[in-house]
C-alpha cells in the first residue's frame, strides 16, 4: 500500500523547489495548503528545519526556513487527520531534552499526529555557531536518536546514560499521544542509509533517482536483516516533480505530466521497488493552482496508485 504525502510550500524556499509565488506568501497559505491536504487525501505534510543561514550559502538556499515545531503545531489545530513530518529536523543542534520537550508537545496537542524526521544536517557555520562538533554530527546524531527514544517514550522520568548525554530523575509532561512517535531517519548516504536500517522506523532518502533508489532500498534491508531487526520499516521517496494535466506552460523537462492514468502508472514503480511511502511536489504558478492540482492528484491520480 503506497500512501503520498508532501513537503509544505512556502516554509522553505530553497531555490532548487521553491515556486517564485512562494516568496510573497505566508500563513493563510500554509492554511490553505493544509487544508487542502486534508480534504484530499494526504497521509502527511512535512516542514524543513535549519536555524541559520551563512551568507555564503543564502544565495542558493536562501534564509527562509520556518521553525518546523512552530509551523506543524500551527497547522495542527487546522487539521484533525494529516499526519505532521519534521522533514527533517537536525535534532544534533539541541540538547534531546529540549528537542523532546517540543516534539512531545506538538504530538499531545495533535492528538498524536507527529512523525519525527530526523537527519545529520550538512550546514557547517550552523553547528559552529551553536556550538555542536560539525566534524561528528553523525556520532551525535546516533546518539541523540537513542536518547529521544527514551525521552519521547511513555515515562514521566525519562532515562539515558551516554557519552555526550546523561539524564534521569527530570519529568517531563505533558507525554506524546503516541505511545511510540516514529522516527523516519533521512539521508542516502552510506552512513545515513545504515542509520535508518538500525535505528529507524521509517526511511527519508534524498532525492534519490529512481535508477538508484532499488538498490538502495535492498541495501537498507539487507541490514536491518542481519542486525535481527524483525519490525517493518517505512521506506519512502521523493519523486519528481508532477504537474496533473497538459500545464499549458514549461513545467521543466524532469516534470512528470500528463493523464492521471499516465502520472499513476509512472508512480506505481516506486510501489514495486518496496517503497511505502511517496512525497509529491507539484510545479505551480499560484497557491490556487497549487491546491487545484493536490486535488487533482487526490481525486484522480491516488486511486490507481495501488
Amino acid at each position: 500500500m503506497v500512501v503520498y504525502g508532501m513537503q509544505l510550500p512556502v516554509q522553505s524556499q530553497s531555490t532548487l523547489y521553491a515556486e517564485p509565488w512562494e516568496a510573497a506568501a505566508g500563513p493563510e497559505d500554509l492554511l490553505a495548503v493544509a487544508r487542502a491536504a486534508e480534504a484530499h487525501g494526504f497521509d502527511y505534510l512535512a516542514s524543513c528545519d535549519h536555524v541559520a543561514i551563512p551568507r555564503r550559502l543564502a544565495g542558493a538556499m536562501s534564509t527562509v526556513w520556518y521553525d518546523p515545531v512552530a509551523t506543524l503545531s500551527f497547522l495542527a489545530a487546522a487539521t484533525g487527520r494529516v499526519r505532521l513530518l519534521s522533514h527533517v529536523a537536525v535534532v544534533g543542534l539541541r540538547h534531546p531534552l529540549v528537542t523532546a520537550k517540543a516534539y512531545a508537545t506538538l504530538d499531545h496537542l495533535s492528538g498524536g499526529r507527529l512523525v519525527l524526521g530526523v537527519g545529520a544536517g550538512h550546514v557547517q557555520e550552523e553547528f559552529e555557531a551553536l556550538g555542536v562538533d560539525f566534524a561528528r554530527r553523525g556520532a551525535v546524531l546516533d546518539e541523540t536518536v537513542d536518547a529521544l527514544r527514551a525521552a519521547l517514550g511513555p515515562e514521566e522520568y525519562p532515562e539515558h546514560l551516554g557519552e555526550r548525554f546523561a539524564f534521569k530523575d527530570l519529568g517531563q509532561l505533558p507525554r506524546p499521544a503516541q505511545e511510540r512517535v516514529p522516527v523516519w531517519v533521512g539521508g542516502s548516504s552510506p552512513a545515513a542509509v545504515r542509520r535508518a536500517a538500525l535505528k529507524g522506523d521509517g526511511w527519508l532518502p534524498q532525492g534519490d533517482p529512481r535508477e538508484k533508489l532499488a538498490v538502495q532500498i535492498q541495501r537498507l534491508l539487507r541490514l536491518r536483516a542481519d542486525a535481527g531487526i524483525a519490525e517493518p520499516i517505512t521506506v519512502g521517496a521523493i519523486t519528481e516533480a508532477l504537474y496533473v494535466g497538459a500545464p499549458g506552460w514549461d513545467v521543466g523537462r524532469r516534470t512528470l505530466s500528463g493523464s492521471p492514468e499516465a502520472l499513476a502508472a509512472s508512480l506505481r514503480a516506486y510501489g514495486d521497488m518496496g517503497v511505502h511511502q511517496i512525497q509529491v511536489r507539484f510545479r505551480s504558478r499560484s497557491r490556487t493552482e497549487l491546491t487545484d492540482q493536490m486535488a487533482a492528484f487526490g481525486a484522480e491520480v491516488a486511486p490507481h496508485l495501488n
